[in-house]
């Protein structure tokens, strides 16, 4: 993001009344978000525990002896003494060194051969220090949560896991074995996303053009983008969408003054794709 964006959207979702925000290292704006959350603070429009922080371990600090010391550095550059939420950004893994994608000659991804539980045990030890009051996963599927679930001598399951999630992937199986485990699922790219062909299916339709969404709104007077929020928040899933633009940020923010009926949700239901935006072609 250019310099100063991020740390001037966060202030503005913060006064908008976001408390939620979801942050990575690899995002390259942490010390803006952690700027933000402390200006509010001295400001006395929040305290630290108002704010929930979601932190992500990259695909390079995997291994074990490696996922304290990258969560302290997160905290060293938010210049926060914990997070709220710590997570594992994705089930698989880079080689480790200061390359965060790092890549052999041929422009090929050098992967590192991972063991998920071991990488387990460090984010828990992460809880035990204080480092993180919660921990949880992203990108992970019923078999990778299962590794988890049953590894011998678990202390801590993952709170959430975080996926892709939104009319057009809609995730019902994965929804259904988390909710039976009490896994939170976090939903992003909950409006669709960017049409950036380095990352995006950009074969599937614009989720914000689709005529049901923009109907059922209409109905409201709300957008297309409200109308999805509200549908992924009514099934108790926790949205994270996107925004820089002060105007969308404030309207994203508009979704808890109308219900969607139960028609209206299956019908929303019904839209589902099964395409993922996010390919993670890595």
């Amino acid at each position: 993001t250019p310099k100063g964006s991020c740390l001037e959207s966060v202030k503005i979702a913060i006064d908008t009344g976001y408390r939620h925000i979801d942050g990575a290292f690899v995002y390259y704006n942490e010390h803006e978000v952690g700027q933000a959350i402390r200006e509010k603070i001295a400001e006395g429009r929040i305290k630290r525990e108002d704010i929930f922080y979601c932190g992500k371990l990259w695909n390079t600090c995997h291994p074990p002896e490696l996922v304290r010391p990258t969560l302290e550095k997160t905290l060293k550059i938010l210049q926060l003494d914990y997070v709220d939420l710590y997570i594992i950004e994705l089930p698989m893994a880079f080689k480790p060194g200061d390359a965060i994608y790092p890549k052999d000659e041929n422009g090929k991804f050098i992967y590192h051969e991972t063991d998920l539980c071991a990488t387990w045990e460090a984010m828990e030890a992460c809880k035990d220090a204080g480092l993180a009051k919660s921990i949880g996963v992203s990108n992970f599927n019923r078999r990778q949560l299962e590794m988890i679930l049953n590894k011998p001598g678990l202390k801590y399951k993952p709170v959430s896991n975080q996926v892709e999630c939104h009319p057009y992937f809609t995730q019902p199986k994965l929804l259904e074995f988390c909710r039976q485990h009490d896994i939170v699922i976090v939903g992003y790219s909950p409006l669709g996303t960017s049409r950036d062909e380095t990352w995006v299916n950009v074969s599937s339709p614009p989720l914000l053009k689709d005529p049901v969404l923009n109907a059922i709104g209409k109905k409201y007077n709300k957008t297309a983008a409200q109308v999805a929020l509200r549908f992924s928040i009514q099934r108790g899933v926790v949205v994270i969408p996107k925004s820089f633009n002060p105007q969308r940020i404030r309207e994203n923010f508009q979704i808890f003054d109308f219900s969607l009926t139960e028609k209206e949700m299956k019908e929303i239901e019904a839209l589902n794709k099964n395409v993922r935006y996010v390919e993670l072609l890595m």
